[in-house]
Formats: C-alpha cells, sequence, structure tokens
C-alpha cells in the first residue's frame, strides 16, 4: 500500500517537474515575437513580472511575516532571481536565438562551484570540476568560437549576465539562510518557497517599473498581432502565456515538484527547460541550430548538472543541521523551481 502510494505520489512530481519545465521553455518563444513587434525587452519583463506579482498577492499576504523575518533573501529573489535573470535573458534574446541564450545561463551551476573554490576557498569534487570543464567546452560549441563567435557579442554577454545573476542569488540565499535563527540561537524553519517567490515579484516589479519606465510603453502594441515565423499571433495571447504560464504555473509546479522529488531529479527534469526551449524555438520562430551547436548544448546540459549534482553540501555539526540545513533546502527548492524564466 506505502510502495504504491510512494510510486504514485513519485509519478505525480515527475509529471509536475515536466510540466513546469515545459511552461519555463516556452516563455522566450512568446516573448521575442512581442519584441519584435516593437516592445521593448524591459518593457516585455515588466508585464510579466508586474502581472505575476498581482496574481501572487493573496499568497504574499498569506506570508506577510517574511518581510519581517527573511528581508535580504526576498531583496536578493527580487533583485537578483526575478529583475536581473529576466531582464537579461529577454534583452538577450532580441539579439541572439531563445536557445543560445538559455544555453549561456545554464553556465550558472558551473559559476557557483567558481564561487565556492575561489571566493570561499572551499573543496569541489573532481566530479564537479568536470562538470565545469564539459559546460565550458559545450559554450564554445554552441556559440562557435572557431567562426569567431557568429553571434551577437552583447547578446551572449547580456546572456551570460543573467547566468551571473542567478549565481548572485545562490550566494544570498546560502549566506542569508546561515544567519537565520530563532531568539533561543536555535535554527528557524526554511522560509516557504512560494512566499519568497511572492515577495521576490513584489521587489522584482518595483524594480523594473524604476528601470523600465512602463508609462512610456506604446500600450497599442498588445491590442495588435506579433508575428511568429510568418504567423500572426494576439499580442495579449502571448503575454497571457507569458504571465499565466511561463511564471505562475512554472514557478508553481516547479516548487511542488521539488518537495516531492529529490532536488537531484527535479534538477534533472529541470535542465529538459533548455532542450524544450530549444525545440519550441526551432519549431515555431524557425531558429535553427546546427549539429555543433546541438552536441555542444547537450555537453553544456550535462556539464551543468554535473555541476549542480556534485555541489558541496554544508557542514554538518548542531548549526548546519539547524539554518545552514534549512538554508540550503530552501536553495535547493527555489533553483529547481527555476528563478530565471
Amino acid at each position: 500500500m506505502h510502495a504504491s502510494r510512494g510510486t504514485q505520489k513519485r509519478s505525480a512530481g515527475l509529471g509536475l517537474a515536466l510540466l513546469s519545465a515545459f511552461a519555463f521553455g516556452g516563455s522566450g518563444v512568446a516573448a521575442k515575437p512581442l519584441i519584435e513587434a516593437g516592445l521593448d525587452p524591459l518593457h516585455v519583463v515588466w508585464l510579466r513580472v508586474a502581472g505575476a506579482a498581482l496574481i501572487m498577492l493573496p499568497v504574499a499576504w498569506r506570508h506577510r511575516n517574511l518581510v519581517r523575518e527573511r528581508p535580504a533573501l526576498l531583496a536578493g529573489f527580487g533583485l537578483f532571481a526575478v529583475a536581473g535573470v529576466q531582464a537579461c535573458y529577454f534583452a538577450a534574446i532580441s539579439r541572439i536565438p531563445v536557445g543560445v541564450a538559455l544555453l549561456v545561463e545554464y553556465l550558472a551551476p558551473a559559476l557557483v562551484l567558481g564561487w565556492v573554490r575561489f571566493v570561499q576557498r572551499r573543496p569541489v569534487t573532481r566530479a564537479a570540476a568536470l562538470g565545469v570543464v564539459l559546460a565550458v567546452g559545450g559554450l564554445a560549441c554552441v556559440v562557435e568560437v572557431w567562426a569567431g563567435l557568429s553571434f551577437d557579442t552583447l547578446g551572449l554577454l547580456l546572456a551570460l549576465g543573467a547566468a551571473c545573476c542567478q549565481v548572485g542569488y545562490f550566494v544570498l540565499s546560502d549566506h542569508g539562510g546561515q544567519e537565520g535563527k530563532g531568539g533561543d540561537g536555535r535554527g528557524v524553519e526554511p522560509p516557504p518557497p512560494l512566499g519568497v517567490i511572492a515577495y521576490g515579484l513584489i521587489v522584482g516589479a518595483l524594480v523594473l517599473t524604476v528601470v523600465a519606465r512602463p508609462w512610456g510603453m506604446d500600450w497599442s502594441l498588445l491590442g495588435g498581432t506579433a508575428g511568429m515565423n510568418g504567423t500572426g499571433v494576439p499580442a495579449w495571447l502571448l503575454l497571457g502565456w507569458i504571465v499565466l504560464v511561463a511564471t505562475v504555473l512554472a514557478y508553481g509546479t516547479g516548487v511542488v515538484s521539488v518537495r516531492v522529488l529529490s532536488p537531484q531529479v527535479a534538477g534533472v527534469v529541470a535542465c529538459l527547460e533548455a532542450v524544450i526551449a530549444t525545440v519550441l524555438a526551432w519549431v515555431l520562430l524557425g531558429e535553427h541550430l546546427s549539429a555543433p551547436q546541438l552536441i555542444g548544448g547537450f555537453v553544456v546540459l550535462t556539464g551543468a548538472f554535473i555541476a549542480q549534482s556534485s555541489a558541496p553540501k554544508p557542514p554538518s555539526g548542531p548549526v548546519a543541521a539547524g539554518a545552514g540545513a534549512a538554508a540550503a533546502a530552501t536553495e535547493s527548492e527555489l533553483s529547481a523551481g527555476r528563478a530565471s524564466h
């Protein structure tokens, strides 16, 4: 009986993880036609984040105590995982193919290990080092370095900026979580991921409002159509997909799936996001990648997964077993929920 329930629960978790990967993978494909129709990439990001923040307001109210308990974590999530990652990613796909931008962003797990090894001076495993080498080597194939970086250099730098924003959030999340102790010195429970996501979206929307200045946006474009590989699609429909499916549904199913599955299994499924985005861009936008780029993309994902699954664990002991372990658990849940797209 218990084994049957466990199997059903695991199957449901895998289904939710797949749904989350598909939802996140479709964000760039829906956003790029809006950008090509005349909307500024920052305006598209603002519409996405502000719309999702409005929908998540009831969740934010339910977890309003987080504002007092974890202000640094909420600010970090909003600035890096929401505003920074999405602004850089959407700006990148306005200049380079969706699949390439997302594959560059998958350097984030390797960059996290670089921070751990050279800044924190903590040892990393040989498997993790191998993952970094694979990710960098695969990226060289994706951007076709032998052709002298055939893609737009600024677009590649923006995609790399999205990866760096993910690293900044992971580091801040780990540091802030280690300080999360109660008044008696004991470790506190990890903050609910959905609450962090809700407030991250609110913070991100506020930051992007100042940066994007949406009052200067041409709102009439949302009433028109956007071209998707020669086919006109209502702009409001694409925006609705970005907000409801690629943001709210994607974050929610990602968080729930990682609670059911282990972070390692959820991480494997999350890597399918890049595959899904590349396939959707190929079919819906006509963005074709060459054979070396596809092989390089596979190597990037393999290296990213090895680096992610080989990340050093928090030190054992009374402190780590409380706040430190809680921070690691929260970070795994949020990152598997994809703070990026």
